[in-house]
This record gives structure tokens, sequence and C-alpha cells, in this order.
């Protein structure tokens, strides 16, 4: 069984990500640049739409960041590539990742893997939607593709780390790598009979002072997750190939009525 969130759906474009995100900068995904993305060129390399995404699959996050070299200028909100399953800092290895591609929001502010980035290094995973697996009559898992009731795009709430290869130096652009978590809370109880937990999904409202870096109380940020309305999200069966993360294409979040 996959675990939540396990897989998800991003299939639009970048440009697109922007406009609904409010980004000042996207940033490709072979971007030569730093630790702290002191890098101005142009959108190039898309990361292409994926309907099935996995755990260290390269996805696309929200953040905002100051520029190393203008400490006093306003945070950039950037669009910007970034492997799902968090490194900490202090990782030995980037293995460590593919065991970290959640967090529950109860206690990520204890976690040592997780306070640092809570404090200063949030961001928002953009998704069309997202699967979760659910025993049916017969005990087969069936997977099930939850999304907006209007179309919209859903902004799962997550929190990125940077990690720097120890056998290279700083300045070298190949040192560094992006990653991280997507943050998870209790099912509503419209939710709750296909899991017990959902990604944290926050609202247009609040994006701008969950992103704010300047917002460095924990316990202030955390207070922005609230659950979602209850009738924000729908849900319906899809095809059994989503499990075999080979398979990729819109048609996986299609409704079925006969699982295949």
């Amino acid at each position: 069984m996959v675990g939540v969130c396990g897989r998800y759906a991003s299939g639009r474009d970048p440009r697109d990500l922007a406009g609904l995100f409010g980004v000042d900068r996207i940033d490709p995904v072979d971007e030569a640049a730093d630790g702290a993305g002191n890098s101005d060129a142009p959108a190039a390399g898309d990361l292409p739409p994926d309907w099935n995404i996995a755990p260290t699959k390269s996805v696309y996050a929200v953040l905002e960041r100051t520029d190393r070299g203008q400490p006093a200028a306003r945070p950039v909100r950037r669009l910007r590539p970034v492997r799902w399953g968090l490194v900490p800092s202090w990782a030995a290895s980037p293995k460590l990742g593919s065991s970290m591609i959640n967090a529950r929001i109860e206690t990520v502010a204890t976690k040592p893997a997780y306070r640092a980035a809570l404090a200063a290094r949030r961001c928002l995973l953009p998704a069309d939607g997202y699967y979760e697996w659910a025993a049916g009559p017969d005990g087969a898992k069936t997977p099930y593709f939850l999304a907006p009731r209007d179309g919209g795009v859903l902004a799962m709430a997550g929190l990125y780390e940077l990690w720097r290869d120890p056998g290279r130096h700083r300045d070298d652009p190949a040192a560094w790598l992006w990653s991280a978590v997507i943050l998870t809370t209790r099912a509503t109880d419209e939710l709750e009979h296909l899991h017990d937990r959902m990604p944290v999904l926050v609202e247009p409202a609040h994006y701008t002072a969950w992103l704010d870096p300047g917002r460095a109380d924990p316990v202030t940020a955390r207070a922005l997750l609230t659950p979602p309305p209850a009738d924000w999200l729908r849900y319906h069966p899809v095809s059994r190939a989503v499990g075999n993360v080979a398979n990729n294409g819109p048609q996986l979040a299609q409704p079925v009525s006969v699982l295949g």
C-alpha cells in the first residue's frame, strides 16, 4: 500500500502555477545556482507534467527567499524544482530523504529533522490532486483521486531543506540538493474512510503568511494550518494502473466504474 501522501499529480505548466501563486521568478530545472539561489538565469528546462509523482521525483515548490547579496530586500517568491523527500542539512547521505516524504503536523515542531525548516523554510507544493488507497468490498486496495471540486489547484503545506555534498566545495552549484516534505494532518470526517491522514492544505488567503521566511515562530506558523472546508475536495476511484510508478498520463486520474 502507498502511504499518505505517497502519490500525487501535477500537470500544470509552470507559468500557470506562477500566476496562481503570485510567483516572482521561475527557477529552471537545470539552474546553476548555489544554496542561496543566486541565479538570474531565465526559465528553461521545465519539469514535465506528471500524473504519478512518487517519492524522490523532482517536483515544483513555491517558496520565498532573500538573496544573499541583498539581505535587506524583500523575499523573492519563487517556483523551483525540489526533490520530494526531505534531506536534513546534517544527513550523512541524501538516501535518508527517500523515507522522509511526510511529516505529521502534530509533531513536526519537535522533530530534529524538521523543526529548523518549520521556523524558516516553509513552502507550498502545488498539485492537481493526490491519490489514496482504501480497502474495497473484496479486501483489495482501491486507488482514489482526490481533487478540488472547482477544478482548482491544491497547495499542500511543505517544508524544504538544502543539503550540501561534503565532497564538493560550497560554491559548486552541483554541491546543493533542494528537497521537501509534505505535512500531513488528521483526515476530515468526510475523508477518513479512505485514510486517517491527509495532506495539510493551505488556502489562498494564507499563502503569504505561510511562506513568509520572517515568521520564525513555529507555533504561529502552525496556527495558519486550519482544516479545509468540508466540501472542498471531491474523490472518485481510478485505475489500479496508478500503483505502478512507470505508468503516467492524465488518464490515471480519470474516474473508472470497473477498476483495471
